[in-house]
């Protein structure tokens, strides 16, 4: 009998508990083959200092609340394993799980995440280790290849759509020209910034432009863009995807300052929103205002898509009983069924093919120049922020999960 262990890595989303609960609830039914279902706290760095809870200890009011709790309940990290297979840390790492008996590693996350499965499926195929690794997918960004969309970007697509919409009926009570540029995230994938087409309820209607990465940024045709807009309506609200760049590659934040770089040697990004609000106001001497919705937009349950949910539980359940089959050095897959009706099936990858890739919009899917998307991009999202969960409620607020 061997023992599972689960991490979750990156930055949290409204389902990534989802995705946990489908790992623990499946290792929970095979009791004649697992024994312990074990969580890193703060993912491989915390599992690297013995910090880990036996998830099957939790109360089972704990474990069903996680469908419904937002972030990451172990806690999450942004650690990046040496590229060399040599280094010390991998026979430390397999020492520890050795010493917890573990036939079976998760790994919850998004592209940087799968680059840590992927290390450790080779080392142990290297070491010959029968530790089987899978990694399940996470990310609010889309930008996963290999797979139909990822765990987390529904609920972050759905909050983005209502939150625009609201701005856009907040910005149109008054009859003054106004600009509102709405700042969502996005590295070089602009999959959240165009979920902002979703809350247009007619032709013509708010978010009126949409520029994501995929397209070079010119300051000189935005501004020329915004001026013709306010001809058709005085209040006009404006997303850009936090990537957005100039065609030399030079992110539109850096203009007003550089940006800094995380862990994994990726800029840190923020301020177009804010760079392009001052840009406005000196050349145009319009009333004009900035919003950055920040991490709300990656782990609202409020506005948690139940079809983001339930994807993101069966992804985990699915990631166990392909361990179980003897799979090792995949990442767990959507395959969207063809047809007019939406379904999805889980499938496996090889994890090696997946990580320090990224998918981006398809270029086919922006029009009007790099200033929206069509209608592809509508039919491909709008099944994926289908139906609301049902939340515990006490003392007027959501029952979250909470680990002390």
């Amino acid at each position: 009998m061997k023992n599972i262990i689960v991490g979750q890595s990156g930055g949290p989303t409204a389902v990534i508990n989802s995705s946990l609960f489908g790992v623990i609830r499946e290792g929970l039914n095979h009791t004649e083959e697992i024994g312990h279902v074990y969580g890193m706290i703060n993912g491989i760095q915390g599992f690297l200092q013995d910090r880990y809870l036996d998830l099957g200890e939790l109360p089972s009011g704990t474990l069903n609340a996680l469908r419904i709790t937002p972030g990451a309940y172990l806690g999450s990290c942004r650690y990046k394993l040496p590229d060399d297979l040599g280094d010390e840390v991998y026979p430390l790492l397999f020492e520890k799980l050795k010493a917890l008996k573990v036939g079976y590693f998760f790994y919850i996350g998004g592209n940087d995440s799968m680059d840590t499965v992927s290390k450790l499926s080779r080392f142990a195929a290297k070491a010959k280790s029968t530790i089987r690794f899978i990694g399940i997918p996470k990310t609010i960004d889309n930008d996963l290849i290999l797979t139909d969309h990822t765990p987390g970007f529904g609920s972050a697509a759905k909050y983005v759509a209502a939150s625009v919409a609201e701005i856009g009926l907040d910005a149109s009570v008054y009859e003054a020209k106004s600009v509102t540029i709405v700042e969502i995230m996005g590295r070089h994938a602009g999959w959240l910034a165009a979920s902002s087409v979703l809350a247009r309820k007619y032709e013509g209607d708010n978010p009126v432009l949409i520029y994501l990465p995929e397209v070079p940024f010119d300051q000189e045709a935005f501004l020329s863009q915004v001026q013709e807009s306010l001809k058709q309506r005085p209040n006009l609200v404006v997303c850009v995807s936090e990537g957005i760049h100039d065609k030399e590659g030079r992110f539109i934040c850096e203009y007003s300052g550089e940006a800094g770089t995380d862990t994994f040697g990726h800029k840190m990004l923020t301020g177009c929103g804010k760079y392009l609000e001052n840009l406005v106001k000196e050349r145009l001497g319009v009333k004009v205002r900035s919003v950055e919705l920040n991490v709300c937009q990656r782990c609202s349950t409020f506005a948690q898509s139940l079809t983001d949910a339930r994807e993101a539980s069966m992804a985990g359940s699915f990631g166990v009983e392909a361990a179980l089959k003897g799979e090792t050095g995949k990442m767990v897959s959507f395959v969207r069924a063809s047809g007019p009706n939406y379904g999805i099936s889980c499938s496996l990858v090889d994890v090696n093919e997946v990580c320090n890739q990224e998918k981006t919009v398809p270029l086919g899917w922006i029009t009007k120049e790099g200033t929206d998307v069509g209608q592809e991009f509508i039919d491909y999202a709008l099944p994926l922020i289908q139906g609301n969960p049902a939340l515990p409620m006490k003392n007027g607020l959501p029952d979250y999960a909470y680990r002390k």
